[in-house]
């Protein structure tokens, strides 16, 4: 076959490995999808090199490593993705593709009896060269649609071409049809396995990731608790004391009275109500802790001239305990408020709670009015704050709480409205 062909065929080629690698990695890692930039960079970087590499004549090993930097380069600039984690991915595919691209030409001349079909300057070596590059461009286009990952099933099926991969190159060798080198038999071999530890040490990895990550969310939810709670014993507490001192107070207020001073006993009282203004007798729940969090909240936004509505509907004698339900609506509504109050139209600042309970499920919704629409990257929404601290943790904790009854929360925009809902599923107790 011509040069010309084979640098055609090297470029196009290298293109499809360098897009699909890019693809891998969003599907992988939970990066930021390719875009055109990194497409771009990707396709251009790809071109460079195979064509460098093709004039130069260098050996697939570098072709290899060349590209596993290039993609694990573009992932990390351009979609987000963390560099370490990037080139693990990169070399691995890469060693994946170069593997199958053994295997499959090898298996297809042992069917057809053809040799001609390991050589890849040959018109079949092209053909089942092509074959494998138009399965990854196939694989590449399944991949970006979107598709909600079951890691399970995920690693299942890579561990099962892994496997196929490893069973494809043992069995090879007993054929005898096609003449391949003992060397060339044992190497792949050795990469078969290392393909298949290397899906092994990447499932670990992505656990130990997960569960770090939960267990930091459940630290940052234990702050969020003690922060509620911490106001609600003060709330308690100037409660008590008011009581404790109530029959000084009453005297107090009745000399006032006695003497006609009508203005000092409406200061006094004034002044007895100011370390309580925020804790009302509403009952919302008939769970305290759960009343005095939508109380308080209520008058903080009254405060920041909110607009607050309440309808709730709640079981009695639920099996929802007081710390998770606090969870949800502590973060779901300081989220509302947060977003309302920089509404800079004072009429049109509102939060809205609603509770309603069907059948044997709870729903919480809180709907809030917005400045700016909330950012979302991979269906996923993302904090706009930027002074660090427990921010973009509120819905991922209500999110864990609402998990534990068989839940999940959801938010969304709907017109000039963001909205979260959580669902439970609960049990009456007797």
């Amino acid at each position: 076959m011509t040069d010309a062909f084979l640098l055609l065929s090297g470029l196009l080629t290298g293109a499809v490995r360098v897009l699909v690698g890019l693809t891998l990695v969003h599907w992988l890692l939970s990066v930021k999808k390719p875009d055109s930039q990194s497409i771009a960079a990707g396709l251009t970087g790809a071109l460079v090199l195979s064509a460098l590499l093709s004039l130069l004549h260098a050996p697939d090993f570098y072709r290899m490593a060349l590209e596993a930097v290039l993609i694990a380069a573009c992932a990390h600039r351009l979609q987000g993705a963390e560099l370490r984690m990037g080139l693990f991915v990169g070399i691995f595919y890469e060693i994946s593709v170069s593997f199958w691209s053994f295997l499959l030409p090898a298996w297809m001349g042992v069917l057809f009896r053809s040799q001609d079909l390991l050589s890849a300057g040959t018109l079949a070596g092209q053909s089942a060269l092509w074959l494998l590059h138009g399965l990854l461009a196939v694989l590449a286009v399944w991949l970006s649609r979107d598709r909600e990952i079951n890691r399970k099933s995920a690693f299942r099926t890579v561990s099962a071409l892994a496997l196929a991969g490893f069973l494809g190159v043992i069995t090879l060798s007993e054929q005898t049809v096609l003449a391949i080198p003992d060397d060339t038999l044992y190497m792949w071999t050795i990469l078969a396995v290392v393909l298949m530890m290397s899906v092994l040490v990447f499932n670990i990895n992505r656990q130990y990731e997960v569960e770090k990550e939960l267990a930091k969310l459940k630290s940052e939810q234990a702050e969020l608790l003690e922060r509620d709670y911490t106001a609600v014993n003060r709330a308690y507490q100037a409660n008590a004391k008011l009581f404790h001192d109530f029959h000084n107070h009453i005297g107090v207020l009745r000399q006032f009275l006695a003497h006609e001073k009508y203005g000092e006993a409406v200061r006094y009282l004034d002044e007895l109500q100011a370390p309580i203004q925020n804790l009302t007798a509403t009952v919302w729940t008939g769970d305290e802790t759960a009343d005095y969090l939508i109380n308080s909240k209520a008058g903080a936004a009254q405060a920041s001239g909110v607009r607050f509505q309440a309808q709730v509907e709640f079981p009695r004698r639920a099996n929802i305990r007081s710390v998770d339900l606090c969870a949800i609506l502590g973060n779901l509504l300081d989220n509302a408020l947060e977003a309302a109050r920089q509404v800079p139209e004072p009429e049109s600042r509102m939060v809205a709670l609603t509770i309603r309970r069907i059948h044997q499920m709870l729903v919480i919704k809180v709907e809030n009015s917005f400045a700016a629409a909330p950012v979302q990257e991979n269906g996923v929404l993302k904090t706009t704050k930027t002074e660090g601290g427990l921010h973009g943790w509120g819905l991922k904790s209500a999110q864990t709480a609402a998990e534990k009854y068989d839940g999940m929360v959801q938010a969304g925009v709907s017109g000039e409205v963001f909205r979260a809902v959580a669902t439970l599923s609960y049990n009456q107790t007797a």
